[in-house]
């Protein structure tokens, strides 16, 4: 099976969902859903937005380690992602993926203390679809 980074930007950017994994303070893996990302360059780096309170971001602050799967649940394909998760609160990347609707979570706007992006860079990934895997780098 030949993969592209293009194809599987385009089967990204299809879904609404997105599942991330963390490492606990337990050694365990965690897995939480999310919504698609912000943004995203190729399919390297990936923009998310979340509470700065959060389990998640605890965890991400003590191990870097991260996954991101996105599914197709109808067709059974499905790509997972591995690599590192920052935790950014610098105010140019907190603008940079601020939408209006936001401040519903985030009363304070742009600037509350519990809005922050969660930034993922990609080095591994693995596509399957039509009963095949595939191993690819992810430059």
């Amino acid at each position: 099976m030949q993969v592209t980074p293009e194809m599987i930007g385009e089967f990204i950017d299809r879904r609404n969902v997105s599942i991330v994994g963390s490492v606990g303070q337990d050694g365990f893996p965690n897995i939480k859903a999310m919504l698609e990302p912000r943004k995203r360059d190729g399919i390297k780096t990936f923009w998310f937005t979340t509470n700065t309170s959060s389990m998640r971001v605890a965890q991400f602050r003590a191990d870097p380690r991260a996954c991101v799967y996105f599914f197709d649940r109808d067709a059974y394909r499905g790509v997972m992602l591995q690599g590192s998760m920052a935790v950014c609160e610098d105010a140019a990347t907190k603008e940079m993926i601020w939408r209006d609707g936001d401040m519903l979570y985030y009363r304070e706007g742009v600037a509350d203390p519990d809005y922050c992006v969660l930034k993922f860079t990609a080095v591994l990934g693995r596509y399957y679809a039509e009963f095949s895997a595939c191993n690819f780098e992810v430059k």
